[in-house]
């Protein structure tokens, strides 16, 4: 799991607004935005690249569901989910933690 905080600046830092592939996501993965909750450019949050196996955990699957209740469905750009990046980083763990002892493989 890589974590970045996200850049408002073209300071080379990642940014999850980009569209030409210079921040590549690994097969498998998906880019969310946790924290700041605004658009592209406000300088807030930080990007998590998650494995996709873990968008069926129930935590995961609730703050999908309250990200499409805020943001709606047609988000452009990476998905944000909105909560507290520090707690966002400690469901994405615990999700990886009850995979891992849960037997399932990646």
């Amino acid at each position: 799991m890589v974590w970045r905080r996200k850049s408002g600046g073209g300071s080379g830092g990642a940014s999850p607004c980009r569209e030409n592939g210079e921040d590549e996501v690994p097969r498998g993965h998906v880019p969310m935005v946790a924290g700041g909750g605004g658009d592209c450019g406000d300088g807030g949050g930080e990007r998590v690249v998650v494995p996709l196996r873990l968008l069926g955990d129930p935590s995961i699957a609730e703050l999908l569901d309250m990200a499409a209740q805020q943001y709606g469905f047609g988000q452009p750009g990476v998905l944000r989910v909105p909560c507290d990046a520090g707690h966002f980083r400690r469901v994405v763990e615990c999700a990886l933690r009850r995979g891992a002892a849960g037997g399932q493989t990646a």
